[in-house]
């Protein structure tokens, strides 16, 4: 394939696009990790208080998780559309939406995290003069770290992927150049930046993970530790 004709003949992979509109793919590259990365961090705050009153009982749980739910049932466009008079055609509008429909996954893990934390954990802390602020900040959130941070891998991709879908208000990163790519059958545009997002879903996947090992390094003793016991069952078995 010739790179000088790769664009006149609407290639799949086209050099010559990528080298000539290097300025707008990184424009749109960046729009797009701005937009998720709010989104995330947003979620994560409010899925937080949302999880502590989800733990009080049945009776908060129970509407706490069926809200969070509902939001995640609601379709994007007619999202936007509630919030647009509100927020109007800006990015908070796509990132207030890419909030909520964060939610359902991260109110989950969070408080999946700090129902997994033993209680005679808690038990001692309290016997050692922790009151609840301590307890929850110096113990169960920690104890919690990879439930909550799985939960933000599995949310980090969903909303990169739904990042695009902003483009139906000017405001979707690289969906920016896809959907309009896909309406006029523009090839190379469409392929590259699909690469490019799922390239950036694989990146903060991977980086989140990275994260996670090095915050939660009890989790990798446990299994180094699981292993040789493991495999000496099997060995006398």
């Amino acid at each position: 394939m010739a790179g000088r004709n790769c664009l006149v003949a609407n290639d799949w992979i086209c050099w010559e696009y990528v080298s000539s509109r290097s300025q707008e793919l990184t424009d749109a590259t960046l729009e797009h990790v701005w937009i998720t990365g709010a989104s995330v961090v947003i979620g994560i705050a409010v899925s937080l208080p949302l999880a502590l009153l989800a733990r009080r009982g049945r009776s908060w749980a129970a509407p706490v998780l069926a809200f969070t739910t509902l939001l995640y049932t609601i379709p994007s466009l007619a999202m936007f559309s509630l919030l647009l008079p509100v927020f109007g055609l800006s990015a908070a509008l796509v990132v207030t939406g890419l909030v909520l429909y964060s939610l359902t996954i991260l109110v989950r893990n969070v408080l999946a995290g700090l129902e997994a934390v033993p209680e005679e954990v808690r038990e001692a802390a309290r016997g050692m003069g922790y009151g609840p602020g301590r307890l929850l900040w110096q113990v169960e959130l920690p104890l919690a770290l990879p439930a909550l941070l799985a939960g933000v891998r599995i949310a980090t991709v969903s909303t990169v992927a739904l990042t695009t879908v902003g483009s139906i208000v000017g405001k979707g990163g690289l969906g920016n150049l896809i959907a309009p790519a896909v309406n006029s059958s523009f090839k190379a545009q469409v392929l590259t930046a699909s690469v490019l997002c799922v390239l950036l879903a694989l990146v903060a996947d991977l980086l989140l993970l990275g994260v996670q090992r090095l915050l939660t390094p009890w989790t990798r003793t446990a299994r180094t530790a699981r292993t040789p016991r493991t495999a000496r069952l099997v060995k006398e078995a």
